[in-house]
């Protein structure tokens, strides 16, 4: 039995974890942004309500990227923990051992374990939602890679400049890591908003842009056309390199099991690997799933 967490920037969620298929949420809080002792001390409390022993191992979900060489955080929507060892200072505060992961790649650790992954030595989890990510899990065991990015296909200036069919110009929209013409600038939720307002001069969300493609709007049906056509090339290459034989797809976008069967079938018309079954697919686990990453992972180091 251990504690485990999910941690963004409104709320840390807390779990007592049994065993991968028994993980037990606890009542979430708000996090504190700018108190160390007091984000140590919230977690302190979950694991001690949840009757975990005081000296056991904590394993944490967290919305930033731990520097796998250095131990630094870059977690900038949490500033009492942004640049810390956080792994080292919340050990030595709360007297316990720590581990700390992506909130990705414990999505994707959730999914290859008790998920759509099941059965899979390598799994590629990919994250649609307010922004593009992504996980590898290889043999059950997260791949952090250098600076621990390994999986973070969303971010290189790799996006389509034309795209759909007929073709059309697309512009290589500004990304809030600083490039430009990144694949999580057009592939996110508001990504999507952003291309259909530059197809058709219409602000939309993307809920609505996906129940009129369903409905069939020509408008969004161009829309869908050509974000399929600029996420799948990058998303087939990707997959080509990590070796993935199943992708989950987790996110708000995820949602819409057409629009994710639609990407499955362009990307396996683009990989190397020809396949008739499906390879991108909606993630099994639809509540919690970085609780439940953290928990699997946690109880692995545990069982070692």
């Amino acid at each position: 039995m251990i504690a485990c967490f999910d941690i963004g920037g409104s709320a840390i969620k807390g779990a007592i974890a049994y065993s991968p298929e028994d993980i037990r949420p606890m009542p979430k809080v708000p996090t504190p942004l700018h108190d160390f002792d007091a984000f140590a001390s919230v977690i302190a409390k979950i694991a001690a309500d949840g009757g975990a022993d005081p000296k056991s191992l904590i394993a944490i979900s967290i919305a930033g990227v731990v520097d796998s060489d250095t131990g630094v955080i870059t977690c900038a929507n949490i500033p009492c923990v942004h640049q810390r060892t956080l792994m080292a200072d919340l050990s030595a505060k709360l007297q316990r051992p720590v581990l700390i992961a992506n909130d990705a790649d414990c999505f994707a650790l959730s999914e290859a374990v008790v998920g759509a992954g099941r059965d899979h030595r390598v799994v590629f989890g990919v994250i649609l939602g307010t922004g593009v990510g992504g996980g590898i899990v290889i043999n059950g065991k997260i791949h952090e890679g250098a600076g621990g990015f390994a999986g973070e296909w969303g971010h290189g200036p790799v996006s389509a400049t034309l795209a759909g069919n007929p073709p059309v110009a697309i512009p290589r929209f500004a990304c809030g890591c600083g490039q430009v013409g990144c694949i999580d600038a057009i592939g996110a939720a508001r990504g999507m908003e952003r291309l259909h307002a530059h197809l058709h001069g219409v602000q939309l969300p993307s809920t609505e842009i996906i129940t009129q493609w369903n409905a069939g709007d020509p408008a969004a049906e161009r829309t869908i056309d050509c974000y399929i056509d600029i996420v799948s090339g990058p998303l087939a290459m990707t997959i080509n390199v990590v070796g993935a034989s199943i992708v989950p797809v987790g996110g708000g976008l995820a949602n819409s099991v057409p629009l994710i069967q639609r990407l499955d079938e362009a990307v396996r018309a683009r990989i190397l690997r020809k396949t008739d079954k499906p390879l991108v697919v909606p993630a099994q686990l639809k509540i919690e799933p970085g609780l439940i990453g953290a928990g699997v992972l946690g109880l692995m180091e545990a069982a070692k």
